[in-house]
């Protein structure tokens, strides 16, 4: 029951995020909070993402498992890719307007255009390479039961959460973003594609 009560929390955290992030939470969360509603949808999230960890580091057992050394080997590399890729890949972005701070400061007219389509550095590799980073962050984690369960959320989440997304790239960048899409490749970097 423990266990369900771990999935139910995350396909919450899910729904909500996925919710705020449409056309229609975006609307209520500008409604509610103005130019800060990119940092409310941040913060929202946070929130949340806390309860749900908090919820499995109090209730569920770790249960940790001998895991064999090359396994091992492949987490700690894991581990040191997914913390490369994510400050590669975070340093192509405004880290100011990606929290929802630069909105907050330039008021609702700034906050209300489109951030650019950012298609260098580690977005010329993989269209998506903070969530690439993230599910080798967690993946690289796993060490035992709690963390693999975890990492299954996660990744569920960002499996789910990008078809989202890209239809909502889609429809903001049109031409733009699917010429991206067709010489890009979604989550993993390799040469097959052109």
């Amino acid at each position: 029951m423990r266990w369900a009560g771990y999935l139910a929390l995350w396909a919450g955290f899910g729904a909500t995020h996925s919710l705020l992030a449409g056309a229609r939470g975006r609307g209520w969360l500008a409604r509610w909070a103005g130019a800060g509603d990119r940092l409310a949808y941040n913060l929202i999230a946070l929130v949340q993402l806390g309860v749900v960890l908090g919820y499995a580091r109090a209730v569920l057992p770790a249960i940790p498992f001998a895991e064999p050394p090359a396994l091992l080997v492949a987490q700690w590399g894991a581990l040191a890719a997914g913390a490369l890729v994510v400050a590669g890949a975070g340093r192509g972005y405004d880290l100011a307007r990606f929290v929802g701070l630069a909105q907050l400061r330039a008021g609702p007219e700034a906050a209300a255009g489109a951030e650019p389509l950012v298609t260098g550095g580690w977005n010329a590799r993989v269209r998506h390479p903070l969530y690439l980073g993230l599910l080798l962050l967690v993946w690289g984690a796993a060490w035992d039961l709690r963390a693999v369960v975890t990492a299954g959320c996660v990744t569920a989440y960002v499996l789910i959460g990008i078809r989202f997304e890209e239809r909502k790239l889609g429809r903001l960048y049109g031409p733009a973003y699917a010429a991206y899409r067709a010489r890009v490749p979604m989550l993993l970097p390799w040469r097959g594609r052109r």
